[in-house]
């Protein structure tokens, strides 16, 4: 077996993974907890929220699991944490992008039958595509030990499968880089829209230009469509930028603060969705 070069994750890292952790977990649970306990809350926009907030949670629990094993190899119960945290990751990818999909058609197509009838499909894709490509890793071995080279701490690709590249970017990578490009154009496509129709509103109904309730609630969706796609970039962009040094072999990506920075991106994410989708 080669030797690995394994990027070094300090404690205090492990400290801050355990923290993200703990904070997703939580943030993931009070949107579940908040949509069961409201029953005015429960719109088919936040039911798909619950969806994610569930891959959310499943997420956190297997990196909280990976961190506090601290793997040296791939054990089985690497291979296990490796594989639910590819399908809950992946899982997630498809469901961000799910909502941001809903919410055009609805809202700019002004379609909430046919938004609707996307739901099942959305199930299968968000469910079945992350599992079925979770199972032909597992199958192929390629979940395994990696060394912390893009991970922090967790198991995930096994960095010594000669394709390693080809699955980092199957179980993750190449769902994220869609995103990227994806969550951006259609929530401007969505503010664009509600912007236009607020203007032709006001236009006939000059009223509304001194209502300060309808300006309170313009300004409060025309900054939350604004920080959505932010937010899901800056968590996500440093994974992004440490598999790229990866890809051209730069040493860069074992960086204490860039690790770091990988780290502390993942604080509270669930904490600040759920401020982004309630109305107070």
């Amino acid at each position: 077996m080669a030797e690995v070069n394994q990027t070094e994750v300090y404690v205090y890292e492990k400290v801050l993974i355990l923290l993200s952790c703990a904070l997703s977990f939580f943030g993931s649970l009070l949107i579940i907890c908040t949509y069961a306990i409201w029953l005015d809350l429960r719109t088919k926009p936040r039911k798909l929220l619950v969806y994610l907030s569930v891959a959310d949670l499943l997420s956190a629990l297997s990196y909280s699991y990976g961190v506090w094993r601290d793997f040296e190899t791939d054990s089985v119960d690497c291979i296990t944490q490796g594989a639910i945290s590819t399908f809950a990751n992946t899982s997630s990818f498809f469901w961000t992008v799910a909502i941001a999909i809903y919410l055009y058609i609805f809202i700019v197509r002004s379609s909430q039958r046919q938004a609707d009838n996307l739901v099942l499909y959305f199930h299968l894709i968000s469910w079945g595509v992350p599992f079925a490509i979770t199972v032909a890793a597992i199958s192929l071995q390629k979940i395994g030990y990696d060394a912390s080279e893009v991970s922090v701490g967790w198991c995930w690709v096994n960095i010594q499968a000669e394709d390693h590249v080809l699955w980092m970017l199957l179980t993750g990578k190449i769902w994220e880089f869609i995103a990227y490009v994806t969550l951006p154009i259609l929530y401007i496509l969505i503010k664009i829209h509600i912007r236009k129709a607020h203007a032709a509103l006001a236009e006939y109904r000059p009223i509304l230009t001194s209502s300060p309730a309808s300006h309170s609630l313009s300004s409060t969706a025309d900054r939350k469509l604004t920080i959505i796609p932010i937010i899901f970039i800056l968590l996500r962009v440093w994974s992004t930028v440490r598999f790229l040094l990866l890809l051209t072999g730069s040493p860069a990506r074992q960086n204490p603060v860039l690790v770091t920075l990988h780290v502390s991106a993942g604080l509270s994410v669930d904490c600040s969705r759920f401020r982004l989708v309630t109305p107070k």
